[in-house]
């Protein structure tokens, strides 16, 4: 039995349907690879999704959480994947092994036919979430 490939270029697709979309799928037995994950985006408003991003990392006050929330574009998406899945089960532990998710285009899915997950939208993407999120400086300012 073969085992299906799912290619999907993350530019601008919303973070959390392209995340729904992964763990239905991986669920199904397929492999997923995600790539350009770091343009993937989130919607909202952008004090607000800093705030939240920065809560759980453990930056902006007492963290529920602890230190352990990635500040990596994708690590975030795939620990998002990850709060989709019964990660704590089997099931769920076997689908989020067939997820795959990188930053660029590695050379081997440069010709490849992959779906294109989104269209041109306003948001925060998770490379400017990640550079915050490590301290560094971004060329915008967050109002």
């Amino acid at each position: 039995m073969k085992e299906e490939k799912i290619i999907i270029d993350a530019e601008n697709a919303t973070l959390g349907r392209l995340a729904s979309f992964v763990a239905k799928h991986s669920l199904l037995g397929k492999s997923v690879i995600i790539i350009n994950s770091e343009k993937a985006i989130i919607i909202g408003n952008k004090k607000n999704i800093l705030e939240t991003y920065q809560t759980k990392r453990g930056l902006g006050g007492p963290s529920l959480h602890g230190p352990f929330f990635p500040s990596f574009p994708e690590k975030i998406l795939k620990r998002t994947i990850r709060g989709m899945l019964p990660h704590k089960k089997e099931s769920g532990r076997s689908a989020l092994k067939r997820v795959v998710v990188y930053n660029g285009v590695p050379k081997e899915y440069e010709n490849v036919e992959r779906i294109k997950s989104g269209k041109a939208k306003k948001g925060m993407s998770l490379e400017k979430i990640s550079k915050l999120l490590r301290g560094e400086k971004w060329k915008k300012k967050i109002k």
